[in-house]
């Protein structure tokens, strides 16, 4: 998770990962403006598109997602789409299938 130090005016003035948070320090989401205005006005480019990349797994996971609302609610048809993006879908949906499975096992011995 990612915490924010702040100054007496309220302006940040350190973002830090950390498993157990400082007291002082507020939790914030990767995409927070002030957290992105913080590392552009540092000079920090190379951690702002580190950020946008982090997000890139998120945002395919939402795109599955509304794709398959689109399919169950017969908005489309799996079939209009494109036979790469088919490709693409099955392919993660199987890799999911395959980590839910893996995590049963464990559960199931633990």
């Amino acid at each position: 998770m990612l915490y924010i130090e702040r100054d007496a005016d309220g302006a940040i003035v350190a973002i830090r990962r950390a498993d157990t948070p400082d007291p002082d320090s507020e939790p914030v989401s990767l995409m927070d403006d002030e957290v992105l205005a913080f590392l552009a006005a540092t000079g920090e480019r190379q951690s702002l598109s580190h950020l946008l990349m982090a997000s890139d797994g998120s945002m395919v996971r939402v795109l599955e997602d509304l794709i398959d609302l689109l399919i169950a609610k017969n908005i489309i048809l799996f079939t209009d789409l494109p036979p790469a993006a088919r490709d693409k879908i099955l392919g993660r949906k199987r890799l999911r299938a395959r980590l839910a499975d893996d995590q049963l096992m464990v559960d199931d011995i633990l």
